[in-house]
């Protein structure tokens, strides 16, 4: 899709984070989970608190994707110790990447995988790595397509289930 455009999210933004973040969120998890679990995770995860301080973490960046000025996904990286669990100052995190429903197979995933490579190869990292659940077999399919491999796994509380997350990984190559 062309004029799709990437931009930084900032912090007068928040309400419209929240939306997308929720909505992209459902969209994508409340088929496999209970409407407890989801409620939980949601009313944490993106309450306004939790946003303030994740935007203001000069360690984390958020970008949406947008079309004709409409939101339709987004991307959050992390580096240094604001990575989620390997803390190591020459890695990227890719916390999320989250479109709408209606625009899946539209390329705007692979949009906002390509910021986020293009931002990792600026601050000149070895390799960008992601945690992504067992049984979303889309975004592994998307991310192994990318060039990911699998090297651990970690466990993703979503209110009080344990669901198994895949880590993945990839080299970064610094000389394109």
């Amino acid at each position: 899709m062309e004029n799709i455009i990437t931009r930084k999210i900032t912090i007068k933004e928040i309400n419209q984070l929240k939306e997308i973040g929720i909505q992209t969120f459902t969209e994508t998890f409340s088929s496999q989970n209970t409407k407890a679990n989801l409620k939980e995770y949601l009313d944490n995860g993106f309450s306004n608190e939790k946003l303030k301080i994740e935007l203001a973490n000069k360690n984390s960046q958020f970008y949406f994707a947008e079309l004709e000025n409409k939101t339709i996904g987004y991307l959050k990286i992390n580096f240094g110790h604001s990575q989620t669990e390997i803390k190591a100052e020459n890695t990227l995190e890719i916390e999320r990447i989250y479109v709408l429903k209606e625009f899946h197979g539209k390329k705007i995933g692979q949009i906002l995988y390509e910021k986020a490579i293009e931002i990792a190869k600026q601050k000149m990292v070895n390799y960008i790595w992601l945690g992504v659940w067992e049984k979303n077999l889309r975004a592994i399919s998307f991310y192994k397509k990318n060039g990911f491999v699998e090297f651990d796994k970690h466990i993703f509380k979503l209110g009080n289930e344990e669901q198994t997350d895949l880590m993945m990984k990839l080299k970064i190559n610094k000389a394109n």
